[in-house]
């Protein structure tokens, strides 16, 4: 401890002898730090947005349809010639699929919603079948959700978000209330529990509509398909009802054996996993172009200690003079590096995670501090004083004690 003492006032008197480069460094060090602190927490924070919000899934539920992901122009272009996933065909999996528990037809547009005279524009209608939330995890704040009967009977009835919720009935029950969809008006027999913002966009301006009313008011899809949601009879079946549904869709659109398949299948993990790789190339590069200025600081670092070995010949003469060892005065040097580039480290990491929250803010996108990122910018820090500061270290604890004091 007393050596530790020791060498942390000599190393902080070395550097405060010369206030100009060890600042410079510092900065040097600190940009590139917060850098690669803020990058990583951000990703973080926006893979974890993107795992709540498949959250509501479940892990035996997976969903088909004839585009769900494009992560290029190409991608785009071939999906969306791709022939439509029909209504019959969700009719055909639930009857012959033997690993599939339930499936769920859902069918989208979008519309103005109003309630007196007050109106949203671009809500969500999402036309489902009665056991889509048997499916998805959607909570039931007051209500319920429409049941087979309303379907067969093509009843106007609606399950609306919380958005829906708070510009209509604030303060009021809304069970009961009608609300118009478009032109048809529809009575709120349920209101879904409150799902907050994914990226700045809102997760509760919804109205949820029977499949069958869905079809009345806005007509057979056509162009776009419909959107099936599966659930297996298990987690450890998913893999077999997803090759399941697979080889019906295959054989009902007849695929040839050597094309790949002309419809998308997901799992919350593979669309998670396809983000994830979509965005390494970008973590990737940006954290390249922050490691170039750490590499730069490391030089900085190299260059300030050689001239300090130079300017100090005669104190690390005297040094040896006095008993101490070619360690000591490595340990001393390379002791200095290490703390100018990892207190420019520390700094970096708070100065990151600043930055990272106030660009979630901005995306809307709960982040918290990541331990990964934390000791990756502690690390490396730390890794760059040590591996640029051996080099002037070395050559001071071998200077001849002779040669040193004689130094002028």
């Amino acid at each position: 401890m007393v050596i530790l003492r020791s060498l942390i006032r000599i190393a902080g008197g070395a550097l405060l002898a010369n206030k100009l480069r060890s600042g410079l460094t510092f900065v040097g060090i600190i940009f590139g730090v917060t850098s690669v602190m803020t990058i990583m927490s951000f990703l973080e924070g926006a893979v974890g947005a993107i795992e709540e919000a498949f959250e509501s899934l479940g892990p035996s539920t997976f969903m088909v349809a004839k585009m769900m992901t494009a992560f290029s122009e190409d991608e785009f272009l071939e999906k969306v010639k791709r022939r439509p996933i029909t209504l019959h065909m969700a009719e055909i999996i639930e009857e012959d699929c033997q690993l599939c528990d339930k499936v769920s037809p859902r069918l989208f547009d979008e519309a103005r919603v109003s309630y007196g005279d007050q109106k949203l524009r671009n809500i969500t209608i999402m036309g489902g079948t009665s056991n889509f939330i048997d499916i998805v995890d959607i909570e039931i704040a007051q209500g319920r959700f429409h049941s087979a009967e309303d379907d067969r009977y093509k009843r106007n009835v609606t399950f609306i978000g919380d958005l829906l919720r708070e510009t209509f009935f604030e303060g009021v029950d809304p069970i009961g209330k009608v609300i118009r969809i478009g032109a048809q008006k529809y009575t709120v027999i349920g209101v879904a529990k409150k799902r907050g913002t994914f990226f700045g966009e809102s997760q509760d301006d919804f109205a949820v509509i029977p499949l069958s009313t869905h079809i009345r008011q806005f007509g057979e899809p056509h162009r776009r398909g419909t959107f099936l949601t599966i659930k297996a009879v298990s987690v450890e079946k998913l893999e077999e009802a997803m090759d399941e549904v697979r080889l019906i869709l295959r054989t009902h659109r007849k695929v040839p054996y050597d094309q790949p398949d002309d419809f998308d299948m997901e799992t919350a993990a593979s669309i998670l996993e396809r983000f994830n790789q979509f965005t390494l190339m970008f973590r990737l590069v940006f954290i390249g172009i922050s490691g170039i200025s750490l590499v730069i600081g490391g030089i900085v670092v190299m260059n300030i200690m050689m001239v300090s070995v130079t300017e100090r010949t005669r104190e690390i003469g005297i040094r040896k003079s006095i008993g101490a060892k070619q360690r000591h005065i490595l340990l001393q040097f390379l002791f200095e590096s290490v703390m100018l580039t990892m207190s420019g480290g520390a700094v970096g990491v708070g100065l990151g995670y600043i930055i990272a929250n106030i660009l979630a803010g901005q995306a809307e996108v709960d982040i918290s501090p990541s331990a990964l990122a934390i000791w990756a910018g502690l690390g490396v820090s730390t890794g760059i004083g040590l591996i640029f500061g051996i080099y002037p270290a070395m050559k001071a604890a071998r200077l001849d004690p002779i040669k040193a004091l004689s130094y002028e």
